[in-house]
C-alpha cells in the first residue's frame, strides 16, 4: 500500500514559479489525487493558478459536494471530471467505514448543472460495474453531456485481490458503452 506520508510535499511557491516559467507552452493543469478536495488549501491554490492565466481541470471522487460547489461558484474550474466508481449504495464496499450516498448524489446534480465542461467517469471493474450497475448509474447521470467508461487495468490496482481479476474483453466493454449511451449525450470508451 502507498504511504502518502513517506513523500515530502513539493513547495507550492516552487511549483508556481515553475509553472510561470512554462506559461509560453502550457495553458492548463490537472489537479488529481488522492482526493484533492480533501485539501483545505485547494481553493487558494486554484486562485493562484488562475492568476497565472492557467486553465484548471479537477479530477474528484465527488464525495465533498460543498467543496465542488464553492470551486464552481468562484469560477476556479474550467473542466470537472467526477469518478463514479459503482452505484452509490455500493460505495461502502470501497471504504473501511460506511459511506453515505447523499454527497455523491448532490455532486452529480451540481455537475449536471455546471456551466463548464464536465465528464463523469467510470472504471469498469468487473465485480463493481456490470450492465445492471451501469443502468442504475445511468439513471443518475441521465442527460449529462459525457460519460467516459474506462478499461480496468488489474496490474494498476491498489487492491491486491483485484490484481487477480480479468478486465472486460473489448467487445464486452463496447456493449457496456451501448448501455451507457441510452442515458447521456455522449459516451467515450478509454483504454481499449
Amino acid at each position: 500500500m502507498l504511504d502518502p506520508g513517506a513523500f515530502p510535499d513539493f513547495p507550492v511557491n516552487e511549483l508556481l514559479a515553475d509553472l510561470k516559467k512554462r506559461q509560453s507552452f502550457i495553458d492548463g493543469v490537472v489537479i488529481s489525487g488522492g482526493e484533492p478536495t480533501l485539501d483545505t488549501g485547494l481553493p487558494a491554490f486554484l486562485r493562484q493558478l488562475k492568476e497565472l492565466g492557467l486553465q484548471v481541470k479537477l479530477d474528484t471522487n465527488g464525495l465533498l459536494p460543498e467543496v465542488i460547489h464553492r470551486l464552481l461558484d468562484e469560477q476556479l474550474l474550467d473542466y470537472l471530471a467526477v469518478d463514479i466508481k459503482t452505484t452509490p449504495d455500493r460505495y461502502g464496499e470501497l471504504h473501511t467505514r460506511p459511506v453515505s450516498p447523499a454527497p455523491l448524489l448532490r455532486t452529480i446534480e451540481l455537475v449536471k448543472a455546471a456551466a463548464i465542461e464536465t465528464e463523469f467517469r467510470t472504471t469498469c471493474v468487473p465485480q463493481l460495474v456490470g450492465e445492471d450497475e451501469l443502468r442504475l448509474i445511468g439513471e443518475l447521470l441521465r442527460g449529462a453531456p459525457l460519460w467516459v467508461l474506462q478499461q480496468f487495468l488489474p496490474e494498476h490496482s491498489l487492491v491486491v485481490e483485484w490484481q487477480e481479476l480479468s478486465a472486460y474483453p473489448p467487445g464486452q466493454l463496447e456493449r457496456l458503452g451501448q448501455v451507457a449511451e441510452e442515458y447521456v449525450e455522449r459516451v467515450l470508451l478509454r483504454g481499449l
